[in-house]
């Protein structure tokens, strides 16, 4: 598979989780109402969204890029 299919094999699925995650999390959670270390964060409801809709697609990524390397023949991980 060559490189920009493999990479858009895994960031696609991931942005899809991401995208489904978002909606479930910010459904039940308001982000005016986070805290870190008991301080509510200084950040606008829009900036939160963003954070965490890259923080979900990066671990969804990982978690594909994870699957991806599982399901490789050993022949080609051993070049």
């Amino acid at each position: 598979m060559p490189t920009v299919n493999r990479l858009m094999g895994i960031a696609w699925p991931a942005f899809l989780a991401a995208c489904a995650l978002q909606a479930v999390v910010f459904a039940v959670v308001d982000p005016m109402e986070l805290h870190w270390f008991g301080h509510p964060l200084p950040w606008s409801r829009q900036a939160i969204y963003a954070a965490a809709f890259f923080l979900f697609w990066g671990c969804s990524a990982l978690a594909s890029l994870m699957t991806a390397i599982l399901v490789m023949a050993p022949e080609k991980m051993n070049r």
